[in-house]
């Protein structure tokens, strides 16, 4: 066994992710029989919850220097959009994409599944073994989830848009003190927020639905991104105020990972993220 350098690493974890991703096609396209392989789901509780979160901050502890130098993308990555938000007059979609991040978190979080997943079976991992997905047979439906879960992000973000031109007309604020203002002191603001989050809520529900289980899922099991979804979904019917106060806790854990300026979602997201595999594994049959 030799020691590669990065560019040899990096070389052949391509090609390896290249692979997988012609091969694992059909697990996106291939035609199955939902109800036949649909696994079967365990009732969980908030106790449940607790555990997840704890075995989570423990994967953490064990390997925080690795995946607070793999999230550090998602600060950097935040940083990025609200320049953009803040340079490009659209202060108004500042919080919404705040509170987005929490769509797309599961497919962010899936090298930290992989991560998770090692552990389990004893073997000695570091940041680099994140990138194990690309060797999974299920790469090209994993990519297909993203691609909805983005899809819906991007939708969440045009809806937000509509409703604040709804309420508060077409003129973009000047500042973020006359956004506060604006929305907190105002009927207009009042109903801005009103509305924001009750559709906001929505796509909350529908992206927990789909995601809750499926990317952890997909790694550990050879599905199609169908099946992925639907135990996902049945996931949810079948424990509907657990997954609700997960919910929750996701998305309070993002919103505050995101005050200040993204910094705290180096370490917010890897605890959420190892804490959703040890989730799957309560929520999911063996």
């Amino acid at each position: 066994m030799t020691i590669r350098n990065p560019v040899e690493w990096g070389s052949e974890t391509f090609r390896q992710g290249t692979h997988a991703l012609g091969t694992g096609g059909h697990a996106v396209y291939h035609q199955e029989d939902i109800n036949g392989l649909v696994p079967a789901i365990c009732r969980i509780g908030t106790e449940d919850l607790k555990d997840a979160l704890r075995k989570g901050i423990e994967d953490f502890g064990v390997y925080r220097t690795d995946v607070i130098f793999l999230c550090l993308i998602y600060p950097i990555v935040g940083i990025v959009l609200a320049r953009a938000v803040f340079g490009g007059d659209m202060l108004q979609l500042l919080f919404p994409l705040a509170s987005g991040f929490a769509l797309i978190g599961p497919f962010a979080g899936i090298g930290l599944y992989e991560m998770s997943r090692r552990r389990e079976e004893g073997v000695t991992i570091g940041w680099q073994d994140a990138f194990g997905v690309l060797r999974s047979p299920s790469f090209g439906a994993i990519l297909a989830l993203g691609v909805i879960l983005f899809a819906v992000f991007g939708l969440w973000l045009l809806a937000a848009q509509a409703i604040y031109t709804m309420t508060m007309g077409s003129s973009t604020p000047d500042s973020f003190g006359a956004l506060m203002h604006q929305v907190f002191t105002t009927p207009a603001g009042w109903s801005l927020i009103v509305l924001g989050c009750g559709v906001g809520l929505l796509f909350a529900i529908l992206a927990l639905s789909i995601s809750v289980v499926s990317f952890p899922l997909l790694l550990d099991r050879k599905v199609s991104v169908t099946t992925a979804i639907w135990t996902s979904m049945q996931a949810v019917a079948k424990n509907p105020r657990t997954m609700a106060v997960w919910g929750l806790i996701v998305t309070a854990g993002l919103v505050l990972g995101s005050i200040p300026l993204f910094i705290g979602l180096a370490i917010v997201m890897p605890v959420l993220g190892h804490a959703t595999w040890h989730l799957y594994r309560k929520t999911v049959k063996a």
